[in-house]
């Protein structure tokens, strides 16, 4: 890998289904927005994410590390350590990815770990809060406005430090599902592509000091 550029974060992307915000970041990269990152690996824990056939089309390099299969959560996450290093990753993407990585795992990449979270974090987060369970409860609890937040990861379950956060209004005849639509695409596709240059570019800096 002596091709690796010094101008940019290598990023990875984890997923577990769909992929839709990694196609936010996908799009944004081909718009040419994401100046300072490059995505480079899309690491799925689910064999069967349509997620992985979004990185093929985009000609990104997409592996599946599962858990299952694994065995174990230590298994699991040497297996994601050995291909973070294998691909020269600067920062990771959580973008719908289901499986926690324990505090060994988030202590090896401070700031260098991103997540999107759909809600206004500290509403509706936390263990088990995660899908269409978040939306449920915020209707549930009778909010006005939800939204997103992409914050750093640490060991603490949607606890790390918030890089940003989009506000989204609660309609009367809203379900979870048109409510989950909503803050997606009016919040998370925004966000999490934003936050992901504004990391790399942190990181390029970074790195140009160290010189």
């Amino acid at each position: 890998m002596s091709d690796v550029r010094k101008d940019k974060a290598r990023i990875a992307v984890f997923v577990s289904g769909g992929g839709t915000n990694l196609q936010a970041l996908i799009d944004y990269q081909k718009e040419g927005k994401l100046k300072h990152g490059e995505i480079v690996l899309v690491v799925s824990s689910n064999p069967e994410a349509y997620a992985l056939e979004r990185a093929a089309n985009a000609g990104i390099t997409g592996v599946t590390v599962s858990k299952k299969e694994l065995g174990s959560q230590a298994a699991f996450e040497e297996k994601l350590f050995r291909a973070m290093n294998k691909y020269r990753i600067d920062f990771i993407v959580l973008a719908g990815f289901m499986s926690i990585l324990s505090a060994d795992f988030t202590s090896r990449y401070p700031r260098r770990i991103i997540n999107v979270h759909p809600a206004l974090i500290p509403s509706f987060c936390g263990k088990g809060y995660y899908g269409l369970k978040v939306h449920e409860e915020a209707l549930k609890y009778g909010v006005k406005v939800t939204g997103a937040t992409v914050h750093y990861v640490n060991e603490i379950p949607d606890g790390g430090e918030i890089i940003y956060q989009k506000a989204v209004k609660v309609k009367k005849h809203d379900t979870p599902e048109i409510l989950q639509r909503r803050v997606m695409e009016e919040a998370e596709w925004k966000l999490l592509p934003k936050a992901a240059e504004k990391v790399s570019k942190r990181i390029v800096r970074e790195r140009g000091k160290d010189k």
